[in-house]
């Protein structure tokens, strides 16, 4: 499951606007598919203004932060080569 998706089920089982959530499964809180310089320092924000404090500090310990697949489907798409 990608992160975006695993930070919507957290956000909808800890009650959060569904505004929050639906910028979660579009990917405004990704660490690459985000048009925001900080994606997760907004989320930990966000999700403290809502009083969803688990979140945020999730958050802040890189529970939401982008996997190594992620980080290698966006430099794909973008037309790096990986070398390992």
């Amino acid at each position: 499951m990608r992160t975006k998706e695993r930070l919507a089920q957290d956000l909808e089982k800890a009650g959060a606007p569904a505004k929050m959530i639906e910028w979660a499964r579009n990917g405004f809180y990704d660490d690459y598919e985000t048009v925001i310089a900080f994606p997760i320092q907004q989320l930990v924000a966000d999700a403290k203004a809502a009083g969803l404090e688990n979140i945020a500090q999730d958050a802040m310990n890189g529970v939401y932060d982008a996997t190594e697949q992620e980080g290698m489907e966006w430099m794909k798409s973008q037309g790096f080569r990986y070398l390992k």
